[in-house]
């Protein structure tokens, strides 16, 4: 009997259920937030038909005659004898609407408190204006997970989220809130919140101590104008995972019991004002992300890192760290940054274990010595950047076994000797990866994951220092050896670097031609040769590469025409080309010697013309000359009648 009521109840639950369907009102209340949504779309008089033909295909099947449980971007729960409304995944609307015509308020949000079932409401990325409503958050009592982040949410957040007794997961980054209600402080309702995302907006203020004492797992305040100390207390949590306090302003000394929170993986503290000595403690942390970068750290030592067996990265740039190099870091690192400090001293040997580096950045510093040999076994290396510093010595070859480099930065130093001829073996020059470099590590909390990322890498591209996003690393090649004293010819197999963006070898004492072979560097972006002695023409096949937009040649021996071409012909500024023996072209508006028009041949008549002219002076000036030298004669009494020769007796005769 017991088996045919269990069969019985079955067959029934078995019927009924596809009839359940999500409340009426509910249903409304969708309904009601869909005319919301495409009435904002539709602020003007007119409205073209792929506009509207967008807006009916987003919410094609939220209509009145099916369950609203089964509508597209909507979960409902699976409960015996009801389905209610549980999900809503709203994120992303406006980049599927006419967004010309798109102006979304916080209102929008009004019809959706009615869904009191609600525990995941995302509504990231839809670029909502206004002030948040506080009152209607207060109704969805179930929600545990809740994301309004990338908006144009502004004023306060509103006290009554942190009265949700549920709430998990609360994302509000990448908006406009500018204060936190002091009076969450005195709230005890959301002791289950694990995850906290307040970046980048314009908070202001203290950390919150209540936050401190909250035991939040990961807490993430990057990007906004906080000030002041960190509490001590915040590091006595068991349950930190993640700590962003990036791009703020905080200052002061790291507390000393920073190492208590030992289940830390990343914590990044970089650009703000912190100072002192970096703790000791630290290095009781098995972080995967450490960023202390552009602050104002000091110090002749640093913890010691070895044992940690966790570290992806560690960046320290930009502080006033000192010394030698000497501690000792995980052989797991990936990511080493130690530049822009005052380090001193030959270059550590602690790096030498360090096999699976793929970067190591140390550049601006006062770090001496050659270039040593142990780094030409770090085969992991896609970047090495030690511009700057104080190096000595020659380019070892060893350095083209590192095939992966795809960022090499020598400049600024004290290197001589020949540029390697073996550089043209490196492979991630020829052909870039497309593996991601190790800066991006998603962590996982509990319930969540969260992705973190280091400062931009700093490189001299174009004539400036520019920030280059670690995600374009796996598309860029550099190959900087300026402000050196290398010597030699360029080695024409350089041109088999065909990734290369920018080769720069300025302001060194090379010599001889310009290779031709650079003429296949297609990808190439930027090239200087400057301040050499480089000499004869420059090559015609430059003119192929259309990728180019600056070419620096200036203060060399060059001569000759500068060969045309698309890209050739847009690069004339006379700065770029300047103080070479001979060049000529239309990039400087020198003519070349082959360009001056030759002398038109005089015509036939005027040639006649002129010889009757040169006879005809010919003929007066001898007449002239005739008469002048006569009438000189006769002066000079050549042309008196002689006398007679009784002349005298007849003289004689007529005295008598």
């Amino acid at each position: 009997m017991a088996k045919l009521t269990l069969l019985l109840l079955l067959e029934l639950l078995i019927f009924f259920t596809p009839s359940l369907s999500c409340p009426e009102y509910q249903k409304q209340a969708l309904l009601n937030f869909k005319a919301s949504l495409i009435n904002s779309t539709s602020t003007t008089t007119t409205t073209t038909s792929s506009s509207e033909a967008q807006r009916v295909l987003l919410f094609e099947s939220w209509n009145s005659s099916s369950d609203c449980c089964d509508w597209e971007r909507v979960n409902c729960s699976s409960s015996l004898g009801s389905r209610t409304v549980t999900a809503l995944y709203l994120h992303n609307l406006v980049d599927q609407l006419p967004w010309e015509h798109t102006v979304l308020t916080s209102n929008i949000l009004t019809p959706l408190f009615h869904i009191r079932s609600l525990t995941h409401l995302e509504m990231s990325k839809n670029k909502i204006q206004g002030e948040l409503p506080s009152d209607g958050f207060a109704n969805l009592t179930e929600l545990i997970y809740l994301d309004l982040g990338w908006n144009d949410f502004f004023g306060s957040i509103p006290s009554q989220l942190f009265q949700l007794r549920y709430l998990k997961y609360l994302d509000m980054g990448s908006n406009n809130f500018h204060d936190i209600p002091k009076e969450i402080g005195n709230m005890t309702e959301s002791r289950h919140l694990e995850f906290l995302d307040l970046s980048e907006n314009q908070l202001e203020g203290m950390f919150p101590q209540w936050l401190a004492e909250m035991e939040v797992v990961s807490i993430i305040l990057s990007g906004n104008n906080l000030t002041g100390s960190l509490p001590p207390f915040l590091f006595n949590s068991i349950n930190l995972n993640i700590l962003s306090l990036s791009r703020n302003n905080f200052y002061g000394e790291l507390p000393s019991n920073i190492g208590n929170a030992t289940y830390l993986l990343n914590l990044m503290l970089n650009d703000n004002n912190f100072s002192g000595k970096i703790p000791d403690s630290i290095s009781n942390l098995h972080f995967m992300i450490l960023d202390l970068s552009n602050n104002k750290f000091s110090g002749n030592s640093l913890p010691d890192f070895s044992s940690n067996m966790l570290p992806q990265i560690i960046d320290l740039s930009s502080n006033d760290l000192s010394g030698e190099i000497s501690t000792n870091f995980s052989i797991l690192t990936r990511v080493l940054s130690l530049g822009k400090n005052k380090f001193s001293g030959i270059m550590s040997t602690n790096l030498n274990n360090m096999r699976i580096l793929e970067c190591l950045d140390i550049h601006d510093n006062k770090i001496t010595g050659e270039i040593p040999d142990f780094i030409c076994q770090i085969s992991t290396l896609r970047i090495l950047n030690l511009r700057n510093n104080s190096f000595q010595g020659t380019i070892h070859d060893c350095i083209s076994n590192l095939t992966s480099l795809q960022i090499l930065d020598l400049s600024s130093n004290h290197l001589v000797g020949k540029i390697p001829t073996k550089f043209g073996n490196f492979t991630g020059m020829i052909e870039t990866s497309n593996e991601s470099i190790g800066v991006v590590i998603p962590v996982m909390t509990t319930s969540f994951s969260f992705q973190g990322k280091i400062n931009d890498l700093i490189l001299n591209w174009k004539k400036s220092a520019q920030g280059l996003s670690w995600k374009n690393l796996m598309i860029t090649s550099f190959l900087d050896l300026s402000m050196n004293q290398l010597s030699g010819e360029i080695p024409t197999t350089l041109g088999s670097l065909k990734a290369l963006k920018v080769f720069n070898v300025s302001h060194n004492n090379l010599y001889g031609r310009i290779p031709a072979s650079l003429g296949d560097l297609f990808n190439l972006e930027s090239l200087d040769l400057s301040h050499n002695n480089l000499s004869s023409s420059i090559p015609k096949s430059l003119a192929k590469l259309q990728q180019l937009t600056i070419l620096d040649v200036s203060n060399n021996k060059l001569a000759g025409r500068i060969p045309r071409g698309s890209q050739m012909d847009t690069m004339n500024d006379p700065k770029f080309y300047a103080n070479n023996n001979g060049l000529c072209g239309m990039q400087i508006r020198v003519l070349c010697p082959e360009d001056f028009p030759l002398p038109k041949p005089p015509k036939v008549e005027v040639e006649s013309k002129e010889r009757w002219f040169s006879w005809e002076g010919v003929g007066i000036g001898y007449a002239v000359s005739f008469i002048i030298t006569v009438g000189v004669l006769y002066l000079a009494k050549y042309f008196v009648p002689a006398k007679p020769s009784n002349y005298r007796g007849q003289q004689r005769r007529r005295r008598i």
